[in-house]
C-alpha cells in the first residue's frame, strides 16, 4: 500500500469534503423523503407489539441506535442481531411485532432467516435501503428508499453517507412517531430517571422540602423568634404566613438592611412583601434560574391558593446535576 507523506494532508480541507458530501446526501433525503414513510409511520403507531429493528455491520450498529431512539422516545422497540437472529433470536420476534430491516445494497446474505420468518408468520416487513431493486426492498411491504449518494470516504467504499443518512431516516421516523404520539416532557422523564437528563426534567415536587421542614413565622413573631427559626431550619429563610398564606418571606439581606431596630421589630415589618416563588410543577432547570438570576440560596414552592408547599435550597439542585 502506497500511502501518502501524512504531513502532505490538508486535515481541514479533508474534514470539510468529508461534512459537504454527507450534508448534500441529507439535502437529497430531505429533498426525497421515502414515498412510503407516511404508510410506515401509521403502521408502527398501529402496532400491537414492538418495532424489531435489525441489520449486520455498520446497518446493525446504526439500526441499534434508531432501536433505542425510538424506545426512548415513546415508541416499544428491540435490536436483534441479524446473525444471531438465525440461531435462535428468532423467538424474540412475534407475530404482533413489526419488523425493520437495514441494509444499505438490500442484499445482505443475513437478512435472508428474517426475511423468511417474517413472511412465514406474516410479519409487516419494512425494508430500509438505497437498492429499490434488491431481495430486501422487493421481500418488503413497505420500502423506505435512501437516495444513492456518494460516500464520504476516500475510496468511496467504507459506509459514511450512507450510514448518516440511515441515522438521520431513523431520527425522523422516530420524532414523528414521537409527536403523533404525544410525547411529553414528563413521558420522556419515565425513561430517563438517570444521570442529566433524568436531573432536567424534573420538577420542583420531586426535589423540594415538604411542609414539615418549612420555616415559618406568623406577622407578629418577634424577629429574635424568627432568626431562631431561619437558623434553625438552614435554608436562611422564614416565610411569613397569615391564614395559610404567604405574605413575605425573610432573608438574610432583609436583616442587613434593617440592622439598626431589628430586634424592635416584626417578622411581617421586615420581611420583603413580593417573594419569589415558583409552583411544585415547576421544572428543576427554571427553578434554579429563578435562584440564580435573584442571587438567592433558596426559595419557597406555593399551590394556586398561594399556601407554601415546600422550599427549594440551590444546593438541593446543584446536587441533583441540575445546571
Amino acid at each position: 500500500m502506497n500511502a501518502p507523506n501524512a504531513s502532505s494532508v490538508d486535515r481541514q480541507k479533508e474534514a470539510r469534503r468529508v461534512i459537504e458530501l454527507e450534508v448534500d446526501g441529507m439535502k437529497q433525503l430531505a429533498d426525497n423523503l421515502p414515498v412510503d414513510f407516511e404508510d410506515v409511520v401509521d403502521l408502527i403507531l398501529g402496532c400491537e407489539g414492538r418495532l424489531i429493528v435489525s441489520g449486520v455491520g455498520k446497518s446493525g450498529h446504526i439500526g441499534c441506535k434508531i432501536s433505542a431512539t425510538l424506545a426512548s422516545t415513546g415508541t416499544p422497540s428491540q435490536f436483534v442481531h441479524s446473525t444471531e437472529a438465525s440461531h435462535g433470536d428468532l423467538g424474540m420476534i412475534t407475530e404482533k411485532d413489526v419488523l425493520l430491516l437495514i441494509s444499505n445494497s438490500g442484499s445482505t446474505s443475513e437478512l435472508r432467516d428474517l426475511i423468511a420468518y417474517a413472511q412465514r408468520f406474516s410479519i409487516p416487513l419494512i425494508g430500509l435501503s438505497s437498492n429499490m431493486d434488491s431481495p430486501l426492498m422487493r421481500a418488503s411491504n413497505h420500502r423506505l428508499l435512501l437516495p444513492k449518494a456518494k460516500e464520504a470516504c476516500a475510496i468511496g467504499m467504507a459506509p459514511t453517507t450512507s450510514t448518516t443518512l440511515t441515522l438521520a431516516l431513523g431520527d425522523a421516523l422516530a420524532v414523528t412517531l414521537m409527536v403523533c404520539r404525544g410525547f411529553q416532557p414528563e413521558d420522556f422523564k419515565n425513561f430517563h430517571p438517570g444521570g442529566k437528563l433524568g436531573a432536567q426534567m424534573s420538577k420542583v415536587k420531586d426535589i423540594m422540602h415538604g411542609v414539615d421542614e418549612l420555616p415559618l413565622v406568623d406577622f407578629n413573631t418577634s424577629m429574635g423568634d424568627t432568626i431562631l427559626e431561619m437558623t434553625s431550619r438552614g435554608f436562611g429563610i422564614a416565610g411569613v404566613v397569615q391564614d395559610g398564606v404567604l405574605l413575605g418571606v425573610v432573608t438574610d439581606g432583609d436583616l442587613r438592611r434593617n440592622m439598626s431596630e431589628l430586634m424592635d421589630k416584626t417578622a411581617g415589618e421586615v420581611a420583603s412583601k413580593t417573594p419569589l416563588t415558583v409552583s411544585p410543577e415547576t421544572l428543576a432547570p427554571n427553578a434554579l434560574k429563578v435562584i440564580q438570576d435573584n442571587k438567592i440560596g433558596a426559595l419557597f414552592v406555593t399551590n394556586e391558593q398561594n399556601h407554601p408547599v415546600g422550599v427549594l435550597n440551590v444546593h438541593d439542585l446543584l446536587r441533583l446535576g441540575v445546571v
